[in-house]
């Protein structure tokens, strides 16, 4: 028989393989980011349903916390959450091309 916390936990489980699969096809990597986040939460609400709260506790500080924050703050430095530099970028090589 197969009752309403097993049916959750199988939704969840869902997620997270889709969750899994998106986060290697994404292109842009703050959805990348934000999608391994909402990962990291997925897997800390197992966890709790698993009733093991000290595990969900630690896979909701590290993983969608402090990884998550780190994660931004790479972006940051690399540039990769800067869109005013690629809209100048892109700026120049429309011009270039005018002026050919």
């Amino acid at each position: 028989m197969v009752d309403g916390q097993m049916i959750l936990v199988w939704i969840l489980l869902g997620f997270l393989v889709t969750c899994a699969i998106a986060a290697t096809v994404a292109k842009n990597l703050l959805v990348t980011v934000l999608i391994l986040m909402s990962y990291s939460v997925v897997m800390s609400i197992i966890w709790v349903v698993l009733e093991s709260p000290d595990l969900a506790g630690t896979e909701a500080a590290v993983g969608a916390g402090v990884t998550s924050i780190l994660f931004f703050i790479v972006l940051k430095k690399v540039g990769a959450l800067d869109t005013s530099k690629k809209k100048k970028q892109k700026d120049k090589s429309e011009e270039s091309k005018d002026n050919e």
